[in-house]
């Protein structure tokens, strides 16, 4: 039982870092039947911990972030459509920041069309995207690489962050709770983002209305202090108020 139980803490921590795991990969990795990982897998999912997919499993909804690339074809529409708003939103020669995220990429392939930018970001997707526009300085920021979407977390990324002073900071969540809440997944991430809300004089958040119909464990700011929203469908009454009063423009694309 221990043996198993060692096994089983493994699995979820190879899940957490690669996005998903076989049954064939386990069982040649641990040099056991394929029925012994099914067991294991059945057990994490049973607990809560595991979501069974074919040949394997991944991480259960709601306790870490969907795979990167579900999330890329998920709203693919709604998520241009805000894209194209938030850059048209950013002037040429601005200085600009962008965190990890599906919806912060498509602002980036939206951008690739200004003059002289200076972006920086923790995202190494978006760096890939902008090196096309020969006129836009490309800033990385250190920190510890997440393989599953190309992030760079932690303090050491945070800590290069807090050496800018942006005109704008284009940030992206996991969810947004009914009280207006920025929630996401990972601390290490948390941190990073955090830094760049401090950082920038302008923050904007593109956030599709799929957001506002999840959840996830941790805050790293509200829409109080966001000076834009873009996003792709009204907002609650109730929000859309709470968004008047917090003097946070609201911009449905």
């Amino acid at each position: 039982m221990l043996v198993a139980n060692f096994r089983q803490r493994e699995i979820l921590n190879l899940v957490r870092k690669d996005g998903k795991v076989t049954v064939d990969g386990l069982a040649q990795h641990y040099g056991v039947t394929v029925q012994t990982i099914r067991r294991d897998l059945t057990e994490l999912t049973d607990s809560g911990q595991l979501e069974r997919v074919h040949g394997g499993a991944i991480i259960a909804s709601g306790v870490v972030n969907m795979i990167y690339e579900e999330r890329r074809r998920l709203n693919a529409e709604g998520k241009t459509a805000m894209a194209k708003s938030c850059a048209q939103s950013i002037p040429n020669g601005a200085s600009v920041f962008m965190n990890i995220g599906t919806s912060t990429e498509a602002v980036a392939k939206s951008l690739l069309d200004h003059e002289n930018l200076l972006v920086v970001t923790n995202n190494l997707n978006i760096a890939n995207t902008m090196k096309v526009n020969n006129s836009c300085e490309i800033i990385l920021s250190a920190g510890i690489l997440r393989r599953i979407d190309g992030g760079l977390v932690g303090g050491l990324a945070a800590e290069v962050v807090k050496q800018f002073k942006f005109d704008f900071a284009i940030l992206g969540c996991s969810a947004i709770d009914t009280d207006g809440d920025l929630l996401d997944f990972d601390g290490q991430e948390i941190l990073v983002s955090q830094a760049a809300l401090m950082q920038s004089r302008q923050v904007m958040v593109v956030s599709d209305h799929l957001k506002f119909q999840r959840t996830a464990p941790l805050k790293f700011c509200s829409l109080n202090d966001v000076d834009k929203l873009f996003t792709d469908k009204l907002l609650t009454p109730k929000l859309m108020d709470d968004c008047k009063k917090w003097d946070t423009a609201v911009v449905v694309a």
